[in-house]
């Protein structure tokens, strides 16, 4: 039976991909979620977590964006109930979906749900983010996007208050495997001027056979279309810098041009997997802005241009290992 779930479950990503594993896996869902007046900023990381030894354990940490917190909760590995052939899960008293999440932790609990959920677009043969690469055996890290942007409704009591979240705006997204990468930058972002707005970019160093490279993902959903530079669609990364107050990047292919400057603010420390355990940390920021701007390449006409508030932003590594050569 796990055989058969593992074959369906890598044709949809958002669902659970460890069926059968037993040690040295990690997968973790990340769940953004902002109220109207963004003066509320979540990210919930449910996940299960295994070692070397096959010591493993379940969890779901929390992550206060504005007063930049977090807080880590562990459950018994037996508490971890994924459901097969849909993104369902629930670890104890919490329950996980694309359309939803009820919490009922220590420090906060209450239930939201997801509507107007926009999907990376895939196909059988590429499905989800990391397009042919689903199928590459020996990743070091696999990822995979939920959605993009929804609409979020519904409120969180926390030891502090009530804070309602109908009206606010949501993100939704994925890792899978045994490690996060060496190095990498992720940005995402959400909150632009106007809604139905969204963008997430990665760069990431990838173990491949002998040696390795710099792998990308980025995406801009705009007027309901996603314009998309990935290192499998004839994208290349002109440009990346990288310093204590900012990054910027620039992607190129033969449609468009995409060029960001993200302004970094003061980050908080998570957990995150090595060798499947969550024994790592990474630092991350939900109060970075970032401006962007992308380019029709035929006629050089302004396709996009905005700046997206309450942006999350990790810098991991020695990502000098990054640059364009």
């Amino acid at each position: 039976m796990n055989s058969i779930n593992r074959i369906k479950s890598l044709f949809y990503p958002e669902q659970y991909q460890g069926w059968g594993k037993k040690r040295k896996y990690f997968e973790g869902w990340y769940f953004k979620v902002l109220n109207r007046e963004r003066t509320r900023a979540f990210a919930f990381i449910p996940g299960i977590a295994m070692d070397l030894n096959g010591r493993k354990h379940a969890f779901v940490q929390v992550l206060d964006g504005i007063e930049k917190k977090s807080q880590y909760h562990t459950f018994d590995a037996s508490l971890f109930v994924p459901s097969p052939g849909k993104f369902e899960l629930t670890i104890g008293p919490n329950r996980f979906s694309s359309t939803g999440l009820v919490l009922n932790l220590p420090g906060i609990k209450g239930s939201l749900s997801f509507s107007d959920i926009v999907p990376w677009p895939g196909k059988w043969y590429s499905p989800g983010i990391m397009g042919p690469y689903t199928f590459a055996p020996f990743m070091e890290c696999n990822h995979g996007i939920v959605s993009m942007d929804h609409a979020v409704e519904g409120s969180l009591e926390t030891a502090a208050e009530m804070a309602d979240c109908s009206g606010g705006r949501g993100y939704t997204e994925k890792d899978w495997c045994h490690s996060f990468p060496s190095a990498y930058v992720w940005i995402q972002s959400n909150h632009f001027e106007s809604e139905n707005i969204s963008f997430k970019a990665s760069v990431a160093r990838i173990p491949w056979l002998t040696g390795s490279f710099t792998g990308f993902i980025t995406g801009l959903w705009f007027d309901r279309k996603l314009y998309s530079f990935t290192t499998y669609n004839r994208s290349s990364l002109k440009r990346l810098i990288i310093n204590p107050s900012y990054v910027e990047m620039e992607f190129d292919n033969p449609l468009w041009n995409l060029v960001l400057k993200a302004y970094t603010d003061r980050p908080t420390p998570l957990a995150s997997p090595v060798r499947g355990f969550m024994e790592g940390r990474i630092d991350e920021s939900m109060t970075s802005e970032l401006d962007l701007q992308l380019r029709d390449k035929k006629n050089g006409r302004l396709i996009f241009s905005g700046r997206g508030k309450n942006a999350c932003i990790e810098i991991s590594g020695p990502t000098e290992t990054l640059m364009p050569r």
